[in-house]
């Protein structure tokens, strides 16, 4: 006997996100969505204060692991090799940017201060429903 199969059947499954999904989704949402007003000062004001101190810490970093490469050369030639002069000048010119990596963070961070205070001052004021003035 033949049995006849129905292929006009519909199936349906649904799966609801997890909840690390659903913030996933939500997160992503957010970047594309526009937001209200309040949301994007609120973005804006953390990138500010982001850039302010990150731009500080990748120069004064950057500049000190060059001297710190430079000096590490120095030493190297003096204690590996034994090539003194070279190595002696190496090392003291490695340690001078060492020695101005803290104070170029120091004026990079200043000088952003200065540029960005006054914008993030008045969107933190906004934000937390002091006077503008």
């Amino acid at each position: 006997m033949k049995q006849e199969t129905n292929d006009n059947k519909f199936k349906y499954s649904y799966s609801a996100p997890t909840e690390l999904e659903r913030r996933e989704i939500e997160s992503i949402k957010k970047n594309y969505d526009g937001g209200n007003s309040e949301n994007s000062k609120l973005s804006r004001l953390r990138k500010l204060d982001a850039f302010v101190n990150n731009s500080a810490m990748a120069a004064g970093i950057s500049i000190g692991v060059i001297g710190l490469l430079i000096f590490g050369l120095g030493m190297s030639l003096v204690l590996e090799w034994q090539i003194y002069l070279w190595g002696i000048l190496l090392a003291a010119l490695g340690a001078v940017p060492i020695a101005v990596a803290y104070p170029l963070y120091k004026f990079v961070l200043n000088r952003n201060k200065k540029k960005y205070g006054s914008e993030i001052l008045s969107l933190s004021k906004e934000l937390l429903g002091e006077n503008v003035e």
